[in-house]
């Protein structure tokens, strides 16, 4: 191919993003992509997307604001927060909703009273607005290119929307159903990704795959191309504007997880495409780091010998985001001890902060390994992982007739798991939990059993035998830390001043909001904000 103004390296949402904002605004692009697959992450998410005062809450008449928006984060932060990245994402991210929806490169509607996480903290929203789902999208329009999707094997023919993950009865026609799977449609995050590989198609941005970049080309002291090989051969490509890395996360890089991440973390529910390459060349280009720390973590479940289907990833084992699991009634979760410690129902990333507790008097992680516990109430009513109910209980669940078995058989004091099963019970017959305080915010109920009400949508009693236990581990959904930018997405060196040629988005950068995970799609939002600001950016740069 001849040499492009911009190179985008990750066919992620922020890279495909990027290449858009680039292509409208003038410039030409390639975009490469390290696999045989595109879409990573984005791919096997949700797809939800949080930004403020949105142009579908305005289109709904809901009120939100800059203001709004920036207070909440403000009430939040513990000093990673960087005033000029935030208020990019805040300021940008409605008119990045507005392009992409404007060039049918995304196609989103509102999640129906899906709160923000934080509901205590000003700005907040608790009647939801700022998360947004994607509407159906059919793969067939992609041609050839519908099998080349991250983990396009898994059948994904609903919105999220219509899903109890996003306050729906999970229920759709049979009919409707099988209209959608001959058809090839798909929701979640492979409709957000097939949407944006459309456009990209459509304007005749085509991703190459399978070149692993070896080196950014620095002349005069500006990053002007890559040096790599494709399939075994040399590769290199020119770039008039800069490079823009969008690569994801690090989290599969075994030494840079030990390098930088905090805490306990071992099963992450990423595929194993972000392995932190991105990263790595904007450090051997100087870049400066930020919020190394961090990630959006997330407890998950891993099912033994369940490996991510793709053969690239070579059978690594797969972990899986749990949310509904922890939040229904007739389960709780304890530790090691057999005891209760965190609001089980409580969002996913700030539970990290339970799991990461540290005891100085032992010297170790308290609340690891710990158990999801739960009743045949439960397994009659509720999924876990990809069981349902109705279907029989797979044998990677622990199982007993009794509390006392059910507890030696996971390691757990027999009168400590009894006692704290009991006094649950008696806060759950009562509508209350005084030690956690869970089904208190509209968040607790969001994921819980909506056909009770009150605190019964997420406490109910652990009492009718058998009792089962699956291992809960610490995951996450990516790393946050990354390279430092400014508001223009230009990545930064030591001496904080712009790298010239060289941007970022995604999970590749210092995510703009720093650890806060805002909402619903807090990941993904500031991931195309910036992947929009930072192809518009470089098109400038052009220009």
């Amino acid at each position: 191919m001849s040499d492009p103004d911009i190179i985008i390296l990750g066919c992620g949402p922020a890279g495909m993003t990027a290449a858009l904002a680039a292509h409208e605004a003038g410039a030409s692009v390639a975009l490469i992509e390290r696999f045989d697959r595109v879409g990573g992450t984005g791919a096997i998410s949700g797809g939800v997307i949080w930004v403020a005062d949105n142009p579908r809450q305005r289109a709904a008449g809901m009120v939100d604001s800059r203001d709004e928006a920036l207070a909440y984060f403000r009430a939040l932060d513990h000093g990673d927060l960087v005033d000029e990245t935030l208020q990019a994402f805040v300021d940008s991210g409605p008119d990045a909703l507005a392009f992409l929806e404007g060039i049918d490169a995304l196609k989103v509607a509102l999640l129906d009273g899906y709160p923000d996480y934080y509901l205590d903290r000003p700005g907040a929203k608790p009647e939801g607005g700022r998360a947004l789902d994607h509407d159906l999208f059919a793969l067939g329009e992609l041609g050839e290119w519908a099998g080349r999707i991250t983990a396009i094997e898994e059948l994904k023919p609903m919105m999220l929307r219509e899903t109890p993950l996003g306050g729906g009865s999970g229920i759709v026609p049979p009919e409707e159903l099988q209209r959608r799977i001959a058809n090839n449609e798909r929701g979640f995050g492979q409709a957000m990704v097939g949407r944006l590989l459309k456009a990209c198609l459509v304007r005749g941005i085509e991703p190459v795959l399978n070149v692993e970049t070896h080196r950014l080309v620095q002349r005069d002291g500006r990053i002007c191309g890559i040096e790599g090989t494709r399939e075994g051969a040399p590769y290199a490509l020119s770039a008039n504007s800069g490079v823009i890395i969008t690569t994801g996360g690090f989290e599969w890089d075994e030494d840079m997880r030990q390098t930088f991440l905090r805490g306990p973390m071992d099963a992450p529910a990423s595929p194993p495409t972000a392995r932190g390459e991105g990263l790595k060349l904007a450090m051997a280009s100087g870049a400066k780091l930020g919020n190394m720390t961090q990630a959006w973590w997330a407890p998950t479940l891993v099912i033994p010998d369940n490996p991510w289907p793709a053969p690239q990833f070579g059978g690594q084992q797969r972990a899986a985001p749990v949310l509904i699991e922890r939040t229904v009634p007739h389960s709780l979760m304890v530790n090691r001890k057999g005891e209760r410690f965190c609001n089980e129902a409580a969002n996913y990333s700030a539970l990290a902060g339970a799991f990461h507790q540290f005891d100085p008097q032992t010297y170790d992680y308290p609340n690891l390994p710990a158990w999801l516990v739960f009743d045949q109430d439960y397994v009659d009513r509720y999924p876990i992982g990809p069981r349902l109910p109705g279907q029989p209980v797979p044998d990677w669940v622990t199982r007993a007739d009794t509390l006392e078995a059910l507890s030696g058989r996971i390691g757990v004091p027999a009168d400590a798991l009894e006692a704290t099963v009991a006094r649950f019970n008696n806060h759950a017959k009562a509508g209350h939990d005084p030690d956690f305080q869970r089904g208190t915010s509209a968040y607790d109920h969001f994921y819980g059993d909506r056909t009770h009400e009150g605190a019964a949508v997420t406490l109910g009693a652990i009492e009718r035998g058998p009792f089962y236990a699956v291992e809960i581990r610490m995951g996450l959904l990516g790393t946050n830390g990354g390279a430092r930018t400014d508001g223009s997405a230009r990545i930064l060196g030591h001496d904080g001043k712009p790298i010239p040629g060289l941007y970022g988005a995604g999970n590749a950068i210092a995510c703009p909001t720093g650890g806060i995970y805002a909402g619903a799609g807090g990941t993904l939002g500031p991931a195309l904000t910036f992947g929009y600001i930072a192809g518009r950016s470089a098109a400038r740069a052009n220009a």
